[in-house]
C-alpha cells in the first residue's frame, strides 16, 4: 500500500543513490551520486531549510505569528520559500543578480519577498556575501523576524546527519570516500560526521572554486559556481572535516555538468560538476574497486540561462567550422 503524505514537506529526503555508468574512474572504482534533485524544490537545501525552521519553532525563536529572514544565493531561499509557504510564515530573502534568475523567480512564485543586492559583474565575491549578510541583519532588526542565518546555524547539521545515514544504509556500509563542495560547509560537515561515526577511516574531500580557493590558502576572487565559495572561511568550517581540499574552476565545473547531462542523462548544476571532477581525481589515489559517494546537489533546471550561454558558444564554434 502506498503512503499518502500530509503535505509536501513529507517528501523531503530518502533520495536515490545512483552509480555513474560512463563517467567513471580508470581503476574500476565506483562513483555514486546521491540524487538530491529528487527533493521537492530540486535541491538538497530542502533538508536544511526544514530542519532550521522546525528547530526554531520548537524552542520559541520562531513564533506562530512570526516571519523568517535569510540571505542566499538561491537554493536555500527556494527551500525556505517552500517551507514557509506550507507553514504560513512570511519570508524575506536577501539575494543578488549574481545568481540564477530561475531561482529568484522560484522564490517569488512561492511567496517570498526579495531584496536584491547588486553584484560586481555578476560574480560571487566576498564583498557580495558580506553585503547580503548586512542587509539581512537590518531586515531582521526592522521586522523582529527569525533570521535562519545559514552561515552560522548549526541546527541544519542534523538534516545532513540524516543524509549521511541514508548513504550508509544504501551502500550497505561500503563507503570509502565522500566528496562535497563547500558553501556554508554544513552539508560536508554533517554528512561526513555521520559517515565517520560509522567508519572513521572514510576519506572526506572538500571542493571549492579554484578562482576563490580560500579554504586551501588562496586569495578570494569571483567565480560562477552557484551556492559555493563564499570568499572567506565560513564559520561552520573546521580544519578537521576534510582530508584534502580540491580546487575546481568554473569552466571545469560547467563542462562536467554538461557531460553528466549528455553521457549520463543527469541534468545537474555546476556544484555537482565540481563534485564529480573531484571524485574522479580522488579515485586515482584510492585502491581499485573503491566506492566514492558525492552529491547531485540540485537540478540543472535552476541554471538554464547560465547553460544557455555555454551552448550558444558551442553553436557559434560549430557554425564557424561549418
Amino acid at each position: 500500500m502506498s503512503e499518502v503524505r500530509s503535505d509536501i514537506l513529507g517528501c523531503i529526503g530518502a533520495t536515490s543513490l545512483l552509480a555513474l555508468r560512463k563517467i567513471v574512474p580508470d581503476n574500476g572504482s565506483r562513483i555514486l551520486l546521491k540524487l538530491e534533485n529528487e527533493n521537492p524544490t530540486g535541491s538538497m537545501k530542502d533538508r536544511m531549510a526544514l530542519a532550521m525552521v522546525e528547530a526554531a519553532e520548537a524552542d520559541g525563536r520562531l513564533k506562530p505569528d512570526g516571519c523568517v529572514v535569510e540571505y542566499t544565493g538561491g537554493s536555500t531561499g527556494v527551500s525556505l520559500s517552500l517551507v514557509c509557504a506550507v507553514k504560513g510564515y512570511p519570508l524575506y530573502i536577501v539575494t543578488s543578480d549574481a545568481f540564477a534568475q530561475e531561482k529568484l523567480d522560484h522564490m517569488q512564485i512561492l511567496g517570498a519577498q526579495l531584496q536584491l543586492v547588486e553584484s560586481e559583474s555578476g560574480h560571487m565575491t566576498e564583498k557580495l556575501t558580506r553585503d547580503m549578510i548586512e542587509a539581512a541583519r537590518i531586515i531582521t532588526e526592522n521586522t523582529g523576524g527569525f533570521w535562519t542565518d545559514q552561515l552560522n546555524n548549526t541546527d541544519q547539521l542534523a538534516a545532513y546527519h540524516k543524509l549521511g545515514e541514508e548513504i550508509w544504509a544504501q551502500t550497505g556500509g561500503k563507503v570509502d570516500a565522500f566528496v562535497q563542495s563547500v558553501g556554508t560547509a554544513a552539508s560536508l560537515r554533517g554528512t561526513a560526521e555521520a559517515l565517520r561515526r560509522r567508519n572513521e577511516k572514510i576519506r572526506v574531500v572538500a571542493v571549492e572554486p579554484a578562482e576563490s580557493a580560500v579554504l586551501s590558502g588562496g586569495e578570494p576572487g569571483g567565480h560562477k559556481i552557484d551556492g559555493v565559495g563564499a570568499g572567506f572561511v565560513v564559520p561552520l568550517w573546521r580544519d578537521d572535516i576534510a582530508d584534502r581540499i580540491e580546487r575546481v574552476s568554473t569552466n571545469e565545473a560547467v563542462a562536467m555538468a554538461l557531460r553528466l547531462a549528455r553521457e549520463e542523462g543527469l541534468f545537474a548544476g555546476t556544484s555537482t560538476g565540481g563534485n564529480v571532477i573531484a571524485a574522479l581525481r580522488l579515485a586515482e589515489e584510492l585502491e581499485p574497486g573503491s566506492t566514492i559517494v558525492t552529491l547531485m546537489c540540485d537540478s540543472g533546471m535552476k541554471y538554464l540561462k547560465n547553460f544557455g550561454a555555454k551552448l550558444s558558444a558551442e553553436n557559434t564554434a560549430v557554425s564557424e567550422v561549418g
